[in-house]
């Protein structure tokens, strides 16, 4: 593993897509951190906080010294009556006219937020599988890869869930090693049983007590975010060296993107976020050496 393959991404700065998540920083702040700290690339971040243009959102990475990864890609798969592919599609282009690559799926439910989720029927999760087949092969044919990203409040979070979407259809994976914690799945096992699935990598470490609480529904997702769920890497309960070492032995070769999501409760007076990223960025490097 090189410097070349390890991103960020704005939520490690407190920048979401979910209204009411904190404050949100400013755009160039973030950007100008991410190119001090020498990263190579960073995802979109949420709708609107880049440039909509894709030519002009590649050139302000650019300006920053970054490539574009791709983004976090929301979307209702489930619902027979509400055809996912035209909002694919635009982000799909936008990818691809912006030098991108990934296209990270989340299973949305419909509602804001990710603090409850509905259960699905069989015609519901075979509607889900089948948009999910369709997406891959739409994101194959523009050159990108469409991965499936398991997210706490989404309808793929935890281990039922993602034997449904294994078995039943062909999407690639981003394995995001806190947010399967957070739904009591052990993330190096994932990655051991489905390692030719593992197209994409989002790597946060977490405090295992607060991930038992939102797996049991004692703490709400947001809550225990606020709280410090996720931590820099080598500071919480995940095995990132083995994670890393285990995808790096079966040659892996994608992005390992820096994603400790935090939630901020004004504009940082001091470093703010940037501390926390440089740490995992070192531990991260310091595996590979």
């Amino acid at each position: 593993m090189v410097r070349s393959r390890i991103a960020g991404a704005p939520i490690s700065w407190g920048v979401c897509e979910v209204a009411g998540w904190g404050f949100q920083m400013e755009r160039e702040r973030v950007l100008d951190e991410m190119r001090e700290l020498g990263l190579a690339a960073t995802e979109f971040g949420p709708e609107g906080w880049l440039p909509e243009d894709p030519q002009a959102r590649a050139q302000e990475l650019r300006a920053h010294g970054l490539q574009a990864v791709g983004g976090f890609l929301p979307i209702v798969l489930h619902d027979p009556t509400s055809d996912p592919t035209p909002d694919f599609d635009d982000f799909a282009d936008a990818c691809v006219a912006a030098g991108a690559e990934v296209v990270v799926l989340a299973a949305a439910t419909g509602v804001n937020g990710y603090d409850a989720r509905p259960t699905l029927s069989e015609s519901e999760w075979a509607t889900l599988c089948a948009n999910l087949d369709a997406l891959h092969d739409r994101a194959r044919a523009r050159g990108l890869r469409a991965v499936l990203h398991p997210h706490v409040g989404t309808l793929v979070e935890g281990a039922a869930d993602l034997e449904v979407v294994l078995t039943r259809s062909r999407v690639a994976l981003c394995v995001d090693t806190g947010h399967l914690m957070a739904a009591g799945v052990d993330p190096v096992q994932l990655t051991k049983d489905h390692v030719d699935r593992v197209a994409h990598v989002h790597l946060k470490d977490v405090d295992a007590a607060l991930a038992t609480e939102v797996h049991a529904g004692r703490v709400a997702f947001s809550d225990a975010v606020r709280a410090g769920l996720f931590r820099p890497l080598g500071t919480g309960d995940v095995d990132v060296a083995g994670m890393v070492t285990l995808l790096e032995g079966h040659g892996y070769d994608g992005w390992y993107v820096l994603e400790q999501d935090v939630m901020l409760d004004g504009d940082p007076a001091g470093p703010g976020p940037v501390g926390d990223v440089r740490a995992s960025l070192a531990y991260l490097e310091g595996i590979a050496s």
